[in-house]
């Protein structure tokens, strides 16, 4: 199904770096990432949660190196899994430089806590050496205690002043396979950085929302934050990061992509809130069909509503659609067309069916 023009975003250009095998920036498209809450020294677990989130269609994987020991597992960890591996690194360069050595695909460092200039440029050899690409990561929860006294608190001038110290730095050494996240739990302070930012360089941002709170809250306001740019044309990688299960994460970057038409994966199910007019239980039927084709990862949409005041019109423009009528005379349409009427009890097993006939005519 073709996009009108007036339902197509136009992206801001930016230059296009590698993260591993994924390309992020130009005219790639937008990937989506999340991170492990694992002890990265257990490997197995590590592994296991990574092929998970793989799995669930993660782009992109961050994970936490506190230590030494932990840069080390990376080496086994990155041999086992297939998507590439951002080495999350706070307070200690060195870090950096181990986990570089140690498979890591790209280095997230954070200027407020890495270090000095001196430091800064030991972290960008190791990247080149082992072509690592990098994040600036600016966190308005840990700026540099220079901007803190300027601006007497983190706001949108100090994130992106912080960003662009350390874009200088990178440009002067010659360096340029970076991308650059200005992240803050509140979401307006995050939308203004990354507005202003997008206006004075052309690298690849990562969008998020950080400490954005549980499932339900955090994916609200990420949904607000990163949709908003989205909607934009600024971003080129996501992570809705959440109080939960960091697959849930990947699903809702997802979800967001989706609703922007900026990229699709699986099934993207329209439903009603369901009302006294409906036919049949709107929401236990919409519960049960996400379950059930949880699985698919080829993109199609599918329309389940209650009754015919919407139902045909959302059937008109999706590929598998479901109208409740009277008498437990609901009507299935395909690609828009009316197709059979069904009862209630036989709603879920018949859309099943027909959505993996779809798949395969694919």
């Amino acid at each position: 199904m073709e996009l009108r023009p007036h339902r197509k975003i136009l992206r801001r250009k930016t230059r296009k770096i590698k993260v591993g095998k994924v390309t992020v920036g130009g005219d790639s498209e937008i990937s989506v990432q999340s991170m492990t809450n694992t002890n990265t020294t257990d490997i197995k677990s590590t592994v296991d949660q990574i092929n998970n989130l793989e799995t669930e269609g993660a782009d992109i994987v961050r994970v936490s190196c506190p230590d030494s020991d932990s840069t080390q597992a990376l080496k086994e960890i990155s041999k086992n899994v297939n998507v590439p591996i951002v080495s999350d690194v706070h307070f200690h360069y060195l870090r950096a430089i181990e986990s570089a050595k140690n498979g890591a695909a790209c280095l997230r460092i954070n200027p407020g806590n890495i270090g000095s200039k001196d430091r800064i440029l030991e972290v960008l050899k190791a990247a080149k050496d082992y072509n690592c690409s990098i994040r600036i990561g600016v966190n308005a929860g840990s700026l540099d205690k220079s901007l803190l006294e300027k601006y007497k608190e983190p706001c949108p001038e100090a994130l992106v002043e912080s960003a662009m110290y350390n874009v200088k730095l990178f440009e002067d050494n010659n360096f340029f396979n970076f991308k650059i996240s200005v992240k803050s739990s509140d979401v307006l302070l995050s939308i203004k950085a990354y507005e202003q930012l997008s206006e004075l360089c052309n690298y690849p941002l990562h969008l998020g929302i950080t400490e954005s709170g549980s499932l339900m809250s955090g994916s609200i306001k990420s949904s607000i934050g990163i949709g908003h740019l989205l909607m934009k044309g600024i971003g080129d990688t996501i992570r809705v990061s959440l109080s939960a299960d960091p697959t849930k994460e990947i699903k809702a970057g997802f979800d967001i992509l989706k609703s922007l038409n900026l990229r699709s994966r699986g099934v993207q199910i329209i439903s009603c809130p369901s009302c006294a007019r409906q036919a049949f239980p709107v929401i236990e039927t919409v519960e049960i069909l996400e379950k059930k084709l949880s699985h698919i990862t080829t993109p199609i949409k599918l329309s389940i509503i209650g009754c015919v005041v919407n139902g045909p019109g959302e059937a008109a423009q999706t590929e598998i659609g479901l109208t409740g009528g009277g008498n437990d005379s609901n009507l299935l349409y395909i690609s828009g067309i009316p197709h059979t009427k069904i009862p209630s009890n036989e709603i879920i097993d018949k859309v099943v069916e027909l959505v993996e006939k779809k798949i395969k005519e694919k």
